[in-house]
C-alpha cells in the first residue's frame, strides 16, 4: 500500500509542470512552422506570466477567506483543465489567424495560456494537499515534479526535437573586375536543421497522457486515509490563521496514533507531535530562500542555458540540457535518504549552487566566444556546471518544503506563492536583457568567428 501510495504521489507530483515544460522542449519544432519563429519564447515566457493570475487568486482567498476553498474541487478543475488544453493542442497548434495585419497562432497561444494557468496553480494546490498524506510522500512528490522536466526532455531527445548536423554549403559567385566576370566557389558550413522521428501531434498527445495520468492519481489519492492537523498560526504580522479538525482514522494507518475516536487530549497531543512552530525571523529566511532558488532556477538561469552551452557545440548543450533535468529526481531521492533540516546547511548549498549558476552565467555572457571554447574540458565542466547547479538549489526547495510541511498546511500555500513570485521575478528580469536589449548574443555550432 505505502509503495503505491508513493508511486501515486510521483505521478501527481509529475503533472505539477509536465505541460509547460513540454512546450519549452518542443520549441526547436515549433519555431519551425509557426509565425513567430523565435520571437515565439518570448510569448510564452509573458504568457506564464500572466497565468500567475490563478496563483494569485488562490493565495488571496487563503488569505482573506481560509478554509472557503475546497483544494480537492480546484485540483479537479485545473488538471481536467491542462487534459482538455493538451488534447486541444495536438490538432491546433499550428492553426494561424491574423490579428492587426499579422499571423499569429492564436490557438497555440491560448492554450498555452491555459497550459499554464494550470502549471502556475498547482504551486499553491498541490503542495497543500499533500498535507493530507503522510510526510514521507512529500518528498516522493517532488521526485514527480522533477520527473516533470525530464521526462518531457527524454521524449524531445528521442523525437529528434532541436537535433542538427552541420553541412557543408557550396555557393557560386560571380566577381566582376573591368569587362571580365569570373566565377567562383565558396565553401560556407551552416547548420541543417534534422527532420523530426515523429510528429508534434504525437508529442503533444503523449503529454495528454501524462496529464491524464496526473488526474487518475489525484483521484486516488483523494481517497487515501488523511490525517489533519490542527493548528493555529502566525506566519506574518497581519495574523494569517488557519483551523482545522482533526481526522483521525480508527483503523488501519491512523489507528497507530489513537485507539478509537481521539478526545481532546488525543487532539492536542497528534498537533504537539505533528507540527512544529518556527519563530517569524526563521520562517522569513525560508520564504526568501525558496523566492530566490525559484528565480534562479526558473527564471534567471533557464533563459541563458542556450547561450552557455552551444557556442559548445549541439552535444554540450543536449547533455547539459538532459543531465540537469536528471538531476532534480536524483535530488529529491538525496534528501529522502539524507534529509537535513539545517538552515546553515541549507544556506551553504544555496551559495554553492549561486557559484555554479554564476559560472553559467559569465560563459553566457561571453557568448558566443566563451572560456576554454576549443578544448574538451570547456564542454565538460560546463555540463558539470549546470548538474551540480540544478542539483543542489533542487535539494534545497525539497528540504524547504519538507521543513514547512512540518509546521502547517498554509506554510505550504505561502511555499507555492514564494516559488512562483521568485519565477515572475526572474523572468521579468531577463526578458528586457534578452529581448529589448539584446545583452545575449547566439552562437552558431557550425560557424564560430572566434579568436584562436
Amino acid at each position: 500500500m505505502a509503495l503505491l501510495t508513493h508511486l501515486l504521489a510521483c505521478a501527481f507530483g509529475m503533472g505539477s509542470w509536465v505541460a509547460v515544460n513540454g512546450l519549452w522542449v518542443e520549441l526547436p519544432l515549433l519555431v519551425r512552422v509557426l509565425p513567430e519563429q523565435w520571437d515565439l519564447p518570448s510569448y510564452i515566457t509573458i504568457i506564464i506570466q500572466m497565468a500567475n493570475v490563478g496563483p494569485l487568486f488562490v493565495t488571496l482567498m487563503h488569505y482573506f477567506r481560509p478554509g472557503l476553498l475546497k483544494e480537492a474541487a480546484i485540483i479537479y478543475v485545473i488538471v481536467s483543465v491542462g487534459v482538455v488544453a493538451c488534447l486541444l493542442l495536438a490538432f491546433l497548434w499550428n492553426y494561424t489567424s491574423s490579428i492587426a495585419g499579422r499571423t499569429h497562432s492564436t490557438a497555440f497561444l491560448l492554450l498555452t495560456f491555459f497550459l499554464a494557468l494550470v502549471d502556475c496553480t498547482s504551486s499553491v494546490t498541490f503542495l497543500p494537499f499533500m498535507m493530507q498524506l503522510q510526510p514521507q510522500y512529500l518528498t516522493t512528490f517532488f521526485i514527480g515534479e522533477g520527473l516533470s522536466g525530464l521526462i518531457p526532455a527524454l521524449i524531445a531527445l528521442g523525437q529528434g526535437s532541436g537535433i542538427s548536423s552541420c553541412t557543408n554549403i557550396t555557393y557560386t559567385v560571380n566577381n566582376t573586375t573591368g569587362n571580365e566576370t569570373m566565377e567562383s566557389t565558396v565553401f560556407r558550413l551552416e547548420t541543417l536543421d534534422l527532420p523530426a522521428n515523429f510528429s508534434t501531434l504525437v508529442f503533444f498527445l503523449l503529454m495528454t497522457v501524462m496529464m491524464l495520468a496526473c488526474l487518475l492519481a489525484f483521484f486516488f489519492l483523494a481517497r487515501q486515509p488523511k490525517v489533519w492537523e490542527l493548528s493555529q498560526q502566525q506566519l506574518f504580522p497581519s495574523n494569517i490563521m488557519l483551523s482545522s479538525f482533526d481526522q483521525i482514522p480508527n483503523n488501519g494507518a491512523g489507528s497507530q496514533l489513537t485507539g478509537g475516536h481521539p478526545g481532546p487530549k488525543d487532539a492536542r497531543r497528534s498537533r504537539d507531535i505533528l507540527t512544529v512552530s518556527y519563530p517569524l525571523a526563521k520562517l522569513t529566511f525560508i520564504y526568501l530562500l525558496i523566492a530566490w532558488v525559484s528565480a534562479l532556477m526558473n527564471g534567471v538561469l533557464p533563459s541563458v542555458q542556450s547561450y552557455s552551452c552551444l557556442p559548445y557545440g549541439n552535444t554540450a548543450y543536449h547533455l547539459a540540457a538532459t543531465l540537469s533535468s536528471m538531476a532534480n529526481p536524483l535530488a529529491c531521492i538525496v534528501a529522502m535518504v539524507l534529509p537535513s533540516r539545517s538552515l546553515a546547511l541549507l544556506g551553504t548549498l544555496t551559495m554553492a549552487g549561486m557559484g555554479f549558476g554564476a559560472y553559467n552565467m559569465a560563459i553566457a555572457v561571453m557568448s558566443p566566444c566563451p572560456l576554454l571554447q576549443q578544448s574538451q574540458w570547456g564542454d565538460a565542466i560546463i555540463v558539470l556546471s549546470w548538474v551540480l547547479f540544478t542539483g543542489t538549489l533542487s535539494y534545497v526547495k525539497v528540504m524547504a518544503g519538507v521543513i514547512l510541511r512540518s509546521h502547517s498546511h498554509s506554510a505550504l500555500v505561502w511555499y507555492g506563492a514564494a516559488e512562483q513570485l521568485g519565477s515572475l521575478l526572474g523572468a521579468l528580469l531577463m526578458f528586457p536583457l534578452i529581448n529589448v536589449y539584446g545583452f545575449f548574443k547566439s552562437a552558431n555550432a557550425c560557424s564560430q568567428q572566434c579568436p584562436l
